[in-house]
C-alpha cells in the first residue's frame, strides 16, 4: 500500500478524533500543552492500536464486533456528551470545569473514536497488507490533528462562554448519532 493513500486513512481515521479534541478544548478553561499531548498520545495510540487487532483478528473478529460497533461507539459518546451537557447546567461560577483528560473519560473517549480503525486493520488483513507501516501512520497523524484540535476548541470555546461544555456534549452525542446512522442506512 502506497503512503499517500495510508496518509488519507489516517486522516479520515482522525476526524472523529479531531471533533472530540476540539470539544475537549472546549470543555477546558486553560488547556496546558502536556493536556492537548495527553489526549493526541491516547487518541493516536488507540487509532494505532484497533487496526492491529483488527488485522490480527481478520475475518472472525470483524464478524463478531461490526454489527454492534457503531452501538458502542454511540452509547459511549453519548453517555460523556450528556454527561458533558449535564455537568454544565450544574456548573457554579467559578467551579472548575470537567478534565476531559481523566483517565475513565479519556480513555472511553479513544475507543469511542477508534472502532472504526478496527475494521480498517480486518480491510487491510483482507488485501494481505502488512500492518506495522499503516498503524504507525495512522497512529502519529491522529496524535497531531488531535493534539491541534484542543487548542482550536479552546479557542471557539471563549466566544461561547459557560456553554462551551454544553456545546461540546451537544456535539459528543451529534457525532454518535452521525456514527449510528451511517451504519444504519
Amino acid at each position: 500500500m502506497d503512503a499517500a493513500t495510508v496518509l488519507l486513512i489516517g486522516v479520515g481515521l482522525a476526524m472523529d478524533c479531531l471533533s472530540v479534541s476540539i470539544t475537549s478544548g472546549l470543555a477546558m478553561k486553560n488547556p496546558r500543552i502536556t493536556n492537548a499531548l495527553k489526549i493526541g498520545a491516547s487518541f493516536g495510540f488507540f487509532q494505532a492500536l484497533m487496526p492491529t487487532l483488527g488485522w490480527l483478528g481478520g475475518t472472525s473478529m470483524m464478524g463478531l464486533i461490526s454489527s454492534i460497533d457503531h452501538w458502542i461507539a454511540f452509547g459511549l459518546l453519548c453517555l460523556i456528551g450528556a454527561k458533558m451537557t449535564l455537568a454544565s447546567t450544574r456548573q457554579k461560577p467559578g467551579e472548575k470545569k470537567g478534565d476531559p483528560t481523566s483517565g475513565h473519560v479519556l480513555l472511553m473517549l479513544s475507543i469511542a473514536t477508534s472502532i472504526d480503525a478496527l475494521a480498517v486493520g480486518v480491510s487491510l488483513a483482507f488485501l494481505e497488507a502488512s500492518i506495522e507501516g499503516p498503524a504507525m501512520a495512522i497512529g502519529t497523524v491522529t496524535f497531531l490533528i488531535s493534539s491541534l484540535g484542543v487548542y482550536v476548541g479552546n479557542k471557539f470555546g471563549h466566544f461561547l462562554g459557560k456553554r462551551a461544555e454544553a456545546v461540546g456534549g451537544l456535539i459528543l452525542i451529534a457525532i454518535g448519532a452521525k456514527m449510528l446512522l451511517e451504519h444504519i442506512f
